[in-house]
């Protein structure tokens, strides 16, 4: 038997159709007597060649919209408002839909020295909190074209190396959270914009922040406990070196010092930890606190273990509240009296902002609302 011939394209078959022909190498494996194989193209091949062919371009959907093709880039590229009528965008993004067409981001993104990608540089993700925080930002992002990269620290907290040696030149921006703040210690030279989430506002490094009204709510916590009769607080506070913690040391001091007593603990975010503190807390010598205000509901969690562990019942003998509004805190029981934080909200705004400081436009918004959601942790002081 004859060995297998593999039949090569003429140099003008090569020239004007190689994407054709190269798309697969045909093997012939029969007698050679008589027969010539088969060199046609599969239904596949020509599937393929004719996308290639006819994969419609943006002047393509100029001419079907009847506009012009810088008008298809700015509606396509949501650069159109003020520039183009609602009616118009609508109809351009129609006929580009019905035309399959579909921007070439890699040309595209060349030719403006732009690549739309965002980095969101957080805590670890096992927090829910931030989890959130990624779901709201790049909801915002995907709405114009945007992309996030999620850096969360190894750690969940503290150094991170940097993440930006290798990105720089693949990122617009950065949306920063100030739990992982000494993850950019890196981008001081970097010349990126970056939008700090719940930070201090007074730092000159970003060009944006976005902020949760953190203290409003410990002044809702405290209020909340002052009109339940507790005069006995302690503060189970965050060992994370963070402003968004100092933030809520600071107002919750000032608004207990003239009414109640106040001491502090402090421990790592995990459960275990805030257990171990709260039990030697709660065991030591003299007149033990009637109310704990924990920075989150982590610790909170914790709180309740360890008041479990001493016999003392919540909120009978030991009210607590937390921070966040997470899912643990309606897992908990007696579910968790706590402050409901907008993490998608913080998100949301964190990319709203970082698109306006792109287009060079100043940015301003009051902080975010925090609302205090009263469950069953929480009752009268004990006589």
């Amino acid at each position: 038997m004859s060995a297998p011939f593999c039949p090569e394209p003429s140099r003008e078959s090569s020239k004007s159709s190689s994407n054709t022909y190269n798309l697969r190498r045909h093997t012939y494996h029969g007698p050679t007597t008589g027969v010539q194989p088969d060199d046609t193209p599969t239904p596949a091949d020509l599937a393929l060649q004719e996308h290639r062919v006819t994969r419609p371009t943006s002047r393509d959907v100029a001419t079907a919209a009847g506009v012009s093709q810088a008008t298809v880039s700015l509606v396509l590229g949501d650069k159109w408002r003020g520039r183009v009528s609602e009616r118009t965008a609508a109809h351009v993004r129609e006929t580009a839909t019905e035309l399959g067409y579909r921007p070439n981001l890699a040309a595209r993104n060349l030719r403006l020295g732009s690549t739309r990608t965002a980095l969101l540089v957080v805590p670890a993700l096992t927090n829910e909190f931030f989890a959130r925080v990624y779901t709201g930002a790049a909801r915002i992002a995907a709405q114009h074209g945007f992309g996030v990269v999620l850096y969360p620290s190894p750690d969940g907290t503290g150094p991170a190396r940097d993440p930006f040696a290798s990105a720089r030149a693949a990122l617009d921006g950065v949306i920063a959270s100030s739990m992982a703040a000494h993850a950019l210690d890196a981008i001081a030279d970097a010349a990126l914009p970056l939008v700090m989430l719940d930070s201090d506002p007074t730092a000159g490094r970003a060009a944006a922040h976005v902020n949760l009204a953190m203290a409003d709510g410990m002044r809702q916590v405290t209020e909340h406990l002052l009109t339940l009769g507790h005069r006995r607080f302690l503060h189970l506070a965050s060992a994370v070196d963070s402003w968004t913690f100092d933030i809520r040391a600071d107002a919750l001091a000032t608004l207990l010092t003239p009414h109640a007593e106040l001491r502090t603990v402090r421990a790592p975010l995990t459960v275990t930890d805030a257990r171990t503190a709260m039990e030697a807390a709660l065991a030591a010598p003299g007149s033990r606190p009637t109310a704990v205000v924990c920075d989150d509901d982590i610790l909170a969690a914790g709180t309740c273990k360890a008041a479990r562990r001493l016999g003392l019942r919540i909120p009978d003998d030991l009210s607590v509240t937390g921070i966040d509004d997470l899912a643990l805190a309606t897992a908990v029981e007696p579910e968790l009296t706590t402050v409901h934080l907008p993490a998608e909200r913080v998100g949301e705004q964190g990319m709203a902002a970082l698109l306006a400081v792109l287009e060079g436009t100043p940015w301003t918004a009051p902080d975010i609302p925090v609302d205090l959601i009263v469950r069953a942790s929480t009752g009268p002081a004990p006589a």
